[in-house]
């Protein structure tokens, strides 16, 4: 990245901090992302994948809605890699999806609720 020379110069190293700024396009990655947990129900759904693994009806009903809206909601959680789903016979089963973005979400939500999530500790 070419860093532009600032117009005013302030006794402060910005300069030096927009050297190391990352690209746009991950600027943007981070906002779909944080777009995804923006919604209220679609942050509870994630923050109970979080702690389980569970189907689009358990889900449906601990949330309080309908199976086709829960099923919509972990279709963006699902295409931004933040859930991940398998079959298990004619259900499908979703849980926290094992790559950084996720876990780095799941980490600020717990963070946000002051909790610790006991799955942490069984990790790695």
């Amino acid at each position: 990245m070419t860093v532009k020379k600032l117009p005013h110069k302030h006794s402060q190293n910005t300069e030096e901090i927009l050297a190391k700024m990352p690209d746009t396009k991950y600027f943007l990655e981070a906002a779909t992302s944080f777009q995804q947990i923006s919604d209220g129900t679609r942050l509870r759904i994630f923050w109970l994948l979080c702690h389980s693994e569970e189907c689009v009806s358990n889900i449906a009903a601990a949330v309080g809605m309908t199976d086709a809206a829960v099923s919509h909601h972990l279709k963006n959680l699902k295409q931004n890699g933040l859930v991940d789903s398998r079959r298990i016979g004619k259900e499908i089963h979703y849980k926290l999806a094992e790559n950084e973005k996720a876990e780095l979400i799941h980490k600020i939500t717990d963070s946000y609720f002051q909790m610790s999530c006991p799955n942490i500790k069984n990790k790695k």
